[in-house]
């Protein structure tokens, strides 16, 4: 089982990063709970997030330099997304994908949303995973190079642009 520390940034998949404020202990009848509280950056909420759920949930530690690089190798390479699934079945894997807590999976499900989007307008849920998937990429990339996020979302859209493809502002 996966162990945090206060004050440690943790990936909360489909969710972003969040640091580890608190660990509690909550009583339930005879039983004992340990639990994380965790508060994500992109919301600013909290979250409980029990010991025992911590791999059901996929809360993981933040990637490491070499599996940044990867994701950036990634992004810079042509590749073409399936576009014949219809719009429910691509909603559907990319939202595994995005709760995979992998962040190249993440970089996937945003390298196929933006390919998409050059051959038709995106739903608005898919617009939506969009923008999270960038959020997430950005936050990460930013935490892992020890750069602030303008910096990250630069070397996002270098690796981008080598296959014609530019990086989504938020909406």
């Amino acid at each position: 089982m996966m162990t945090f520390e206060i004050g440690e940034k943790v990936v909360y998949p489909n969710q972003g990063i969040g640091t580890i404020e608190n660990i509690s202990t909550r009583s339930f009848g005879t039983q004992f709970e340990r639990f994380y509280l965790l508060r994500l950056m992109y919301h600013s909420i909290t979250v409980t997030v029990p010991f025992s759920n911590v791999s059901n949930i996929g809360l993981r530690k933040i990637t490491r330099q070499n599996e940044a690089g990867r994701v950036l190798t990634y992004l810079a390479a042509p590749g073409l997304p399936d576009t014949r699934a219809d719009w429910k079945s691509r909603f559907k894997e990319n939202t595994d994908k995005m709760q995979s807590g992998s962040l190249l999976q993440v970089a996937e499900v945003m390298k196929g949303l933006l390919m998409l989007q050059r051959e038709k307008v995106l739903s608005f849920r898919e617009k939506k995973m969009l923008d999270r998937a960038r959020h997430m990429l950005v936050t990460e990339l930013s935490i892992v190079r020890r750069i602030d996020e303008s910096e990250a979302r630069t070397l996002l859209q270098k690796s981008l642009a080598k296959t014609g493809l530019t990086l989504p502002s938020e909406l």
